[in-house]
């Protein structure tokens, strides 16, 4: 896919938040990438993306898969599940956002895709690249757990960059809900079963069970207040996860790990299963498996 010590070339999908403050960066300043462009549906914001760092704005889909190796997502769940799909078919490695789709049926024809293409490809769980987070599930692994809890907590969804029409529509626990599942599974094992109640659009319990018999609590909210944030922050939030062991707990913040050594090492990741054609273990299978547990999830909240 790449030749000799060539950067690999990564295209950005969508000019939304995230694309500005995280993805366009995080592939222009690393020593192993390029950006290749930015495609948007409007080429202005596109153009505005990625001119700061010398890269073209695309208004053609087809025109940025042209100009890269790899793409990089960030797009509702709708729109990834449909244009990733495409980029797998011509033969480019993806870099997902989480959930992958908005149902399980787009998931799984994303997931088909991926497969019969063979293309590399790896889930930004961006949680589960911090240095905190890899502490906290050593730690939890060195001990004989009980069972653990996790939260995500924030009052985003009431008026911040982060209150977009889908996430507005589904509420937090499409967001949001594949972190906090996934730390858990990573910290007790595999989720075999999941129960929901509460209210998509004020406060979501979960309830886990894993496979080796224990157990787990989530609690979600995008519309509850928890006070005034850091001087430039753009929504204050409580988020982490405690895991509760026969020595004592074992506790993660989660709310602040957006760090220029996690965006680092999710390239670094990204660009050795790129180069090695090597599965990453968060991976679109991976991303398919939390889609159904949610799916479970919304059914029982209804």
């Amino acid at each position: 896919m790449t030749g000799g010590d060539r950067p690999v070339r990564v295209g950005v999908v969508g000019a939304g938040p995230w694309s500005g403050l995280i993805h366009a960066p995080m592939f222009a300043n690393h020593p192993r990438t390029t950006l290749a462009g930015v495609w948007a549906r409007r080429p202005g914001a596109a153009e505005e993306v990625a001119s700061p760092y010398g890269a073209p704005g695309f208004s053609s889909f087809d025109a940025l898969l042209d100009r890269c190796d790899a793409l990089s997502f960030a797009v509702p769940p709708d729109v990834q599940a449909d244009m990733a799909a495409t980029a797998a078919r011509a033969g480019k490695a993806l870099l997902l956002e989480k959930p992958l789709a908005l149902g399980v049926g787009p998931a799984e024809q994303l997931v088909d895709a991926i497969d019969r293409a063979g293309v590399p490809n790896q889930l930004d769980l961006t949680w589960r690249y911090a240095d905190g987070v890899r502490s906290f599930l050593r730690d939890v692994d060195a001990a004989v757990p009980v069972g653990g809890r996790a939260r995500f907590i924030t009052d985003a969804y009431l008026g911040s960059v982060f209150a977009t029409p889908w996430r507005l529509e589904h509420g937090p626990l499409l967001d949001v809900g594949p972190h906090l599942i996934d730390l858990l599974e990573a910290a007790l094992g595999t989720v075999v079963g999941i129960r929901a109640h509460g209210d998509p659009h004020r406060w979501i319990g979960l309830l886990l069970e894993h496979d080796g018999g224990l157990a787990s609590e989530v609690s979600i909210s995008a519309y509850a207040p928890v006070g005034a944030g850091r001087s430039g922050e753009v929504a204050p939030i409580r988020a982490g996860a405690e895991v509760y062991t026969s020595g004592g707990a074992v506790e993660v913040d989660t709310s602040d790990v957006f760090d220029a050594t996690t965006m680092t090492r999710i390239v670094d990741e990204f660009v050795a299963t790129v180069e090695h054609r090597s599965p990453h273990r968060l991976d679109a299978h991976h991303g398919l498996h939390l889609q159904r547990l949610l799916a479970t999830a919304v059914a029982d909240i209804g």
